[in-house]
């Protein structure tokens, strides 16, 4: 069976100003049903791996397989729509716009109806539903607390039903019970549905609850090795 993700000897380096090598030789899997953690000390690259996981950003070097798909310059965006929803730990909302717009953003983007009573609207609305956030569905996103800001954005990750969630220090900014809300709200909507989880955390308690540990150290990924 193909795993949901497969990486195969990232390599990543940023040549200017000057040569910087952030990823080398990095590979890793993730099933189905499967949450993989990734830690590692601040300006290690961890973000960099997540955004070249998600195709946001290309390697140097190396291959990613998604839903059994090889990802390249040419399908990168389509994959991305398809089978990934991002969530972040600055949100990257958009702050003039309703809470349901935003939850809206991604079928927007796959050229899908929104309309009322369209799938993607009501599939929407069930989101908010599912994120205590129905009351603040016609919200300016701005007016919002960060607890209720990280919910709209975990329901919007959540918008095209992908694959897989890749959550980059999702609870970094959020009190001690908005955050254990956020987990569960996460492992709900992914590992219960046999959906694939792949979080960058300095958050032990949330690593603890997924399935690996993988620690990215001066470039490469280590398991069960904290530095």
């Amino acid at each position: 069976m193909n795993p949901l993700l497969k990486a195969n000897n990232l390599k990543k380096e940023f040549r200017h100003p000057r040569r910087v090598p952030v990823l080398e030789d990095v590979s890793l899997t993730l099933g189905k049903g499967e949450a993989l953690a990734i830690r590692g000390a601040s300006g290690e690259g961890k973000s960099t791996l997540l955004h070249i996981l998600g195709t946001l950003e290309p390697p140097c070097a190396g291959r990613l397989w998604i839903s059994g798909m090889e990802a390249t310059s040419f399908n990168a965006a389509r994959l991305r729509c398809l089978h990934i929803g991002f969530l972040f730990q600055s949100f990257f909302l958009l702050e003039e716009e309703s809470a349901l717009a935003n939850v809206l953003a991604p079928a927007r983007i796959a050229g899908r109806s929104v309309k009322p009573g369209s799938e993607s609207h009501e599939r929407g609305l069930h989101l908010l539903e599912m994120t205590g956030m129905t009351h603040r569905s016609d919200f300016p996103v701005k007016y919002l607390s960060g607890g209720e800001k990280q919910r709209i954005g975990l329901a919007r990750a959540l918008g095209n039903n992908p694959d897989i969630l890749l959550a980059d220090e999702p609870t970094g900014n959020l009190d001690d019970a908005t955050a254990a809300a956020i987990y569960a709200l996460m492992w709900e909507a992914t590992i219960a549905q046999g959906k694939g989880l792949i979080v960058v955390t300095h958050d032990k308690r949330l690593s603890d609850r997924c399935d690996r540990t993988l620690f990215l150290h001066k470039g490469r990924l280590y398991p069960n090795q904290e530095f």
